[in-house]
């Protein structure tokens, strides 16, 4: 039995969910989300709640269970409230600014560096050395947060790079005389 799968989805006030076959889609103060679901499990709406159930009890029917309830709750929190990384840059001249829909970024380069942000998601830059990137797609925004971490990954040495706020870069000792 999935521990996961059993607990129903609940919605909260202003949001709604409606199931048309193997969809469902979600409604809700900051957009619209919509999941489709494999043939393995039921989806049933009743008194604001969302319920997964498997059809059958093969092994892909229990994991399919447990992922479909996932990311029916990540659609509803997503609606409701969003999500967001936080980016924090380190490094002598190291910079990023938003202009329109494009980050710049200084990362120590012979140019700099322009990242077009995608559909659906929005990228800031309170301060010089900090981005946030929020949206309503939770896979969306990791994958943006991701892709501008790329551009300059924290080094071990002098934690110089790109690193999410709450990460944790191993440090290593430099050479010795």
């Amino acid at each position: 039995m999935s521990r996961i799968g059993k607990r129903p989805v609940a919605l909260p006030s202003g949001v709604t969910a409606s199931v048309s076959g193997q969809t469902v889609e979600v409604k809700g103060p900051k957009g619209t989300r919509s999941f489709t679901a494999t043939d393995d499990v039921t989806l049933a709406v009743e008194d604001n709640v969302v319920t997964v159930t498997p059809r059958g009890s093969s092994k892909r029917a229990r994991q399919q269970w447990g992922m479909s309830r996932t990311m029916i709750g990540n659609l509803v929190t997503g609606v409701t409230d969003g999500f967001k990384k936080e980016l924090e840059i380190n490094g002598v001249g190291y910079r990023a600014q938003v202009q329109g829909t494009t980050l710049k970024l200084q990362l120590g380069l012979s140019h700099d560096v322009n990242f077009d942000v995608p559909e659906g998601v929005t990228v800031t830059a309170p301060k010089p050395t900090q981005i946030i990137v929020e949206g309503i797609d939770q896979q969306l925004v990791g994958q943006v947060a991701a892709n501008i971490r790329e551009w300059r990954k924290p080094e071990p040495y002098k934690g110089k790079g790109i690193k999410y706020v709450d990460e944790y870069i191993f440090r290593k000792e430099g050479k010795k005389k």
